[in-house]
């Protein structure tokens, strides 16, 4: 499931085939038949994320702030102003393990993935999750039973969750996170991300996403070339 979310994410950004439309027909097939979530829903989150990566209100993935996390120096110091304190940001990095990677995937993603596709009537998306379910339950129903198959869904979400969040998280919450000042696209791109250490393992856990420099520049280039 972690692999199949980097290849989607391979197709979603059309860098697999030369033709846009083989990458939008296999994305829908990867992320929807393999993974069981809507092509787009990824779409309509991921491109706001690369328009303004890391912009407080204008990038979904920092839309944790202040709910859960206080992000960035300049947010955070803008909280200690106003007093307003959510939760105990001074032991956000213990609690970060226990209400993050785990609960993304399995806890709000899971439900807000149905809320999306029938609130925007999007009934292919829908089709393509639904195979993927129909195909899970139907292959460990016979093996499993009810308990057993919706315990082993949980089980792979919650794994892919803590594998997803580690991912996508390292190479951006680092660095800095404010509200959008206009900036060039150039620069607003280049404070907002930063590389892991290229290695076999970590180019391979993390689907090449450890170049995030690189991707969030090239966004169309093969995540095999990064390196170069």
């Amino acid at each position: 499931q972690a692999q199949a979310g980097w290849l989607q994410h391979d197709f979603g950004h059309l860098s697999v085939f030369s033709k846009s439309k083989w990458n939008h027909w296999v994305h829908k097939f990867v992320i929807g038949h393999l993974k069981g979530a809507p092509a787009s829903w990824w779409n309509h989150l991921h491109f706001q994320h690369h328009a303004k990566p890391n912009c407080f209100r204008k990038d979904p993935d920092v839309n944790m702030h202040p709910l859960f996390f206080a992000l960035g120096k300049t947010l955070s110091v803008e909280l200690g102003v106003q007093k307003k304190k959510f939760m105990p940001y001074n032991h956000q990095h213990k609690y970060f393990f226990i209400i993050g990677p785990p609960a993304l995937v399995p806890l709000y993603f899971q439900w807000y993935i149905f809320y999306f596709v029938i609130q925007r009537k999007q009934w292919v998306d829908l089709a393509w999750m639904l195979s993927f379910y129909i195909r899970f339950f139907l292959t460990y129903l016979p093996l499993l039973g009810v308990k057993g198959i919706l315990g082993l869904h949980l089980l792979v979400r919650f794994i892919e969750s803590n594998w997803f969040v580690w991912v996508t998280q390292m190479n951006h919450i680092p660095m800095h996170i404010d509200y959008d000042k206009n900036v060039d696209w150039f620069s607003t791109q280049l404070q907002a991300t930063c590389n892991v250490h290229q290695s076999l393992f970590n180019d391979w856990f993390s689907g090449h996403l450890n170049f995030q420099i690189e991707h969030h520049l090239f966004p169309t280039m093969p995540r095999h070339n990064y390196w170069k």
